[in-house]
């Protein structure tokens, strides 16, 4: 039995990322070398380009090589351009040329991690039919029934279902998840988990206690 667990367009919020890995996933990943952590991108902001996010994630992908999948998004790939228009400046070369060479999208089996979305019209092409516009800005959503369970992020899950107050994860009943919690203005990270023995999806929910202390509750989506 193994865990994945993806997570999406953090936007910035450094320590809300440290307290979602710190309590849902690290334990996870310590057990069981062959749990992972899939990240869909969008870890800065065009409001936050503080680049710690960025530090830290280096360092947990350098922590656990094959266990964590780092992706990337759309925020990342603007990162890059405005670096090279002079826009912005970053000197860190270490950093720029990882950000470089974080891939699209991860594929197992049965499921497509990404950020934004893939050219579901080609079908069993997909990879020859999606550019990497696709992968990383791909808008509208897409619903319905595909070859594998598409799980995605970029979009926001309450634009989905309109409602401004809907930040958990979002599933269309059949081949699609989205996982953008609008985490600056929620200031909650959802998290899907699956589990490759009994196909399982789920999430998290986080609930306040009558001592005023907060725990983690997993429900079952899927």
């Amino acid at each position: 039995m193994a865990f994945i667990y993806a997570i999406s367009d953090i936007h910035g919020e450094l320590e809300i990322l440290k307290e979602v890995f710190n309590s849902l996933i690290n334990n996870s990943l310590e057990k069981d070398k062959e749990n992972k952590l899939i990240l869909l991108g969008d870890y800065l902001d065009r409001s936050n380009l503080d680049t710690k996010i960025l530090y830290y994630l280096k360092e947990l992908k350098e922590k656990y090589k094959n266990q964590i999948i780092v992706l990337m998004g759309n925020h990342e790939f603007m990162f890059l351009e405005d670096i090279q228009a002079g826009a912005i400046r970053c000197d860190n070369k270490t950093t720029i040329d990882w950000i470089k060479s974080l891939p699209f999208y991860y594929e197992t089996d049965t499921q497509i991690f990404v950020h934004a979305g893939i050219d579901e019209e080609a079908g069993e092409y997909w990879k020859w039919g999606s550019e990497d516009y696709y992968y990383c800005s791909k808008y509208p959503h897409t619903i319905g029934k595909f070859d594998k369970d598409i799980i995605a992020g970029h979009i926001h899950t309450s634009e989905i279902v309109k409602d401004k107050n809907y930040f958990k994860v979002f599933w269309d009943k059949q081949n699609h998840f989205y996982i953008d919690g609008t985490t600056e203005i929620s200031k909650f990270i959802p998290v899907l988990k699956y589990d490759t023995t009994t196909k399982r999806y789920s999430s998290f929910e986080k609930v306040l206690k009558e001592d005023s202390l907060f725990s983690w509750f997993e429900y079952i989506i899927k």
